[in-house]
């Protein structure tokens, strides 16, 4: 049997607007599988990346339930979403969030020495130079290129060996070079470290790669498309 990693059900998200609230998810149901990479696309403005965030515990569920490695997060304060996250999802933004006053090394090993783990900087070291940085340790963002730095936020995700891979655009800020580059080892990180990854993606190449491919549509699962195997 299929362990489930993910699960929504019925998974609303309503965020106060300047006209009132306004209904972002609407009963989303829907489960990702271990080992299982899915891809979420969809129009600008769908929910595609606040169905990730609800995923991550990043944005919580007005109503509803979210359950990921078994355990309902829907009711957790942030402090304890984010001890959940810690070394168990992996996530990298459109946007790079690395720190500037950090060196590449010293970026994907902070979370894993403030989780406690004692080879942090070996782990960092290993998960560069599986990115290709290998040289670039040293360098701090401002003195590498976007692709450079998503390489970074690649490793920085990837480093504590996650269950859960998010990715929200990760080829979006990229040039086509560069973004096939990023999609190469995206799934070739997922298939070293055995995680489940749901990435949200404009590019109809990155989706094609993905398990599974659902398509939201006005913060609803397009049902003709929910199921479709890319």
């Amino acid at each position: 049997m299929t362990e489930t990693v993910l699960a929504l059900q019925d998974a609303w998200l309503t965020l106060a607007g300047n006209a009132g609230s306004v209904d972002i998810l609407k009963g989303i149901s829907l489960s990702v599988a271990r080992g299982e990479s899915l891809g979420l696309v969809g129009p600008s403005g769908s929910g595609k990346s606040s169905l990730l965030m609800l995923m991550g515990g990043l944005e919580r569920a007005t109503r509803g339930r979210v359950t990921a490695l078994g355990q309902d997060i829907t009711g957790l304060d942030e402090d304890g979403l984010a001890r959940f996250r810690r070394g168990r999802m992996g996530v990298v933004f459109q946007s790079f969030h690395l720190i500037p006053t950090m060196t590449a090394l010293e970026n994907v090993a902070l979370p894993m020495e403030i989780a406690g783990v004692a080879d942090a900087f070996a782990r960092a070291q290993d998960e560069l130079a599986a990115v290709g940085l290998a040289s670039r340790m040293q360098h701090y963002p401002a003195q590498m290129s976007g692709g450079e730095q998503q390489r970074v936020a690649l490793a920085r995700a990837a480093a504590p060996r996650p269950a859960i891979l998010l990715a929200d655009e990760p080829t979006g800020n990229l040039d086509s070079a560069n973004g096939a580059a990023i999609m190469e080892l995206i799934f070739g990180l997922r298939d070293r470290h055995g995680a489940t990854l749901v990435l949200v993606t404009h590019a109809p190449e990155l989706a094609a790669r993905c398990d599974r491919v659902v398509r939201l549509v006005d913060g609803q699962i397009d049902g003709a498309k929910a199921d479709a195997a890319a």
